[in-house]
């Protein structure tokens, strides 16, 4: 399975994926990670925090613009080349997060895509918004 060249990609096309994060993705991307902010894996600690509860890393929750980009947009293939991130508002156990990336400019000579990056949650509200840099697969 291959996905969109450049060639095949248009600017405006978009594609999502969505995940509703659970208290084992936490713990299993707090494992990989090596970051246990108790933000994180401590109910009693986050309590305390601004949030009032534990919260998702966010760069779990930015995992699926790349869930997004490797597997429909432009998919199996694509080199993610760089990224950038600003994270809105938190993602807690339970929240399912879309992410969605949207072609904004193609540059077919150094075969690269540019790429608006969303993330929501379950109401509709930004959690992350950025932009990526891929090279699509070559045909």
């Amino acid at each position: 399975m291959k996905g969109k060249t450049i060639q095949e990609m248009t600017v405006g096309e978009s594609a999502s994926f969505a995940k509703t994060v659970t208290e084992t993705d936490i713990y299993l991307f707090a494992a990989i990670s090596g970051d246990f902010n108790p933000a994180h894996i401590n109910e009693v600690e986050a309590s305390k925090s601004m949030f009032g509860k534990r919260i998702a890393h966010g760069l779990l929750s930015s995992g699926f613009i790349s869930a997004a980009l490797g597997t429909q947009l432009p998919g199996p293939g694509t080199i993610y080349l760089g990224q950038n991130l600003k994270f809105v508002r938190p993602v807690g156990i339970g929240d399912t997060v879309t992410a969605t990336v949207t072609v904004t400019e193609l540059l077919p000579e150094k075969n690269r895509a540019v790429l608006e990056t969303v993330c929501v949650n379950q109401n509709g509200e930004e959690v992350i918004t950025g932009t990526a840099t891929v090279m699509p697969p070559k045909a």
